[in-house]
């Protein structure tokens, strides 16, 4: 009678730029697998890859079985990627054959036979790849992408996980923001301009839309990349809004596209060619108001800080991000590799929603735009079907733990597997791409 296989361990690495609650997604996803293991399904150990896909390639592992229960469950509530991300693409073959092969070495080195990659759409790709090619080296393995990404550009995905907080700390910071204007407007500053991400697409931006009541020609301007920027329109209707409410604020994509196409950051705000930026959309458009309309202006890059808020995470996008953690591991365990847990909205009120499984070639390496019909006829705010979209995704107030008046994060040990391959990975060149980073 032949040996029964062992069973096989499985492998989580966070790839792109990271969330608030991508190590939601880790924790319910080890949790998911603890559990799967205890009641006797065929997983083995549970590791993770440091530094994404890179860990993989310099076989950088480290085993969370040596992690307590506690201090896994604080992922939680921490920020950042508790087990490093990267931006990496993996060649495609016959370029990419050493990366294949030293991958397969390292999988079937460690008996790794689900591998979870948490990440956006491009990431998905590398999810696919090893799935696809990973066979023809002889080490088959069920290879799943795991959404997040603060961008919701995810296609076939009703809200991509880690946005939700990303758009409700941007719009409380706008509404605190603009409360603030409107106490010193009649003396002192009359606009205020607030810079998010949002590189190809407006999401983030349009959330802000959310910071100042329904109705009216309010005094917030919103700009995205999806409408091209008009700069004497734009000038118009700051204007408009100073003269009758004494006070405008703006928040803005930082991938502002002008008509031909450029981001108004590679066109030095007026169209001079220049070398492009990634970020300082605001202080160009500051400066422009200042120069035109003789208005005192200040301005913010959010940058870094609106995906690191996790003090101020929606409770809806934690129960998200930890859902398709769980969703990842049972699917995979169900034997379904090459797909990518999505979220489906079953209704706006009552906000329901549940996760469905997608073909990972549907949906990677695509964007997904900001719908016209989200925003007013105008642009400048938002339309009823965006207000309906945006808002359940904001609700409710994922509390953390605090000590000593800051907040409590994960402290993990990260204890090193031993490395089993006797040579160490040298890079053969790093394999960049016209892509939109991961």
């Amino acid at each position: 009678m032949p040996a029964k296989a062992p069973p096989r361990n499985a492998l989580y690495a966070q790839s792109g730029g990271v969330t608030a609650t991508i190590n939601a997604t880790a924790w319910g996803l080890i949790d998911e697998a603890r559990r799967a293991r205890r009641g006797g399904r065929p997983i083995g150990r549970i590791f993770a890859a440091r530094n994404g896909i890179l860990g993989v390639l310099r076989e950088d592992l480290v085993d969370l079985s040596a992690e307590s229960t506690a201090a896994l469950a604080a992922l939680r509530h921490t920020p950042g990627g508790a087990f490093g991300s990267c931006r990496y693409d993996l060649p495609p073959l016959p370029q990419g054959r050493v990366h294949y092969a030293r991958i397969a070495e390292v999988f079937r080195a460690h008996g790794i036979g689900y591998f979870f990659y948490n990440g956006g759409n491009g990431s998905a790709e590398t999810a696919q790849q090893l799935a696809t090619i990973l066979p023809d080296f002889g080490w088959p393995v069920i290879s799943l992408a795991v959404p997040k990404t603060i961008d919701n550009d995810i296609v076939g995905s009703d809200v991509s996980p880690g946005f939700g907080s990303v758009a409700k700390f941007a719009a409380t910071s706008l509404r605190e923001a603009s409360a603030d204007l409107a106490s010193m407007a009649d003396s002192s500053t009359k606009v205020f301009v607030m810079e998010v991400m949002g590189r190809h697409t407006g999401w983030i931006a349009a959330a802000c839309g959310l910071a100042l009541p329904q109705g009216g020609d309010g005094p917030l301007l919103l700009l995205v990349p999806e409408i091209t920027f008009d700069r004497r329109r734009f000038l118009e209707a700051v204007s408009a809004r100073v003269a009758r409410h004494g006070w405008c604020v703006v928040a803005v994509a930082e991938g502002l596209r002008l008509a031909d196409g450029r981001r108004l950051t590679a066109a030095g705000g007026d169209g001079i060619p220049g070398h492009e930026q990634l970020g300082g959309v605001a202080p160009l458009l500051a400066a422009m108001l200042r120069r035109e309309l003789r208005l005192k202006v200040h301005w913010s890059v959010l940058d870094y800080v609106q995906r690191a808020a996790r003090h101020l995470a929606s409770a809806v996008d934690v129960a998200q991000s930890e859902a398709v953690g769980h969703e990842a591991l049972r699917l995979a365990l169900a034997g379904h590799g090459n797909v990518m847990p999505v979220i489906r909205r079953d209704s706006d009120r009552p906000y329901r929603w549940h996760i469905e499984a997608a073909a990972l070639e549907t949906l990677m390496n695509r964007e997904r735009k900001l719908p016209r019909r989200f925003l007013s006829r105008d642009g400048w705010r938002l339309s009823a079907a965006g207000r309906a979209y945006f808002s359940p995704l904001i609700r409710g107030e994922a509390v953390q733990p605090f000590a000593d008046g800051l907040p409590v994060h994960a402290r993990l040990r990260l204890r090193p597997l031993p490395r089993r391959l006797d040579s160490p990975w040298r890079e053969p060149g790093r394999h960049k791409t016209g892509r939109k980073p991961r």
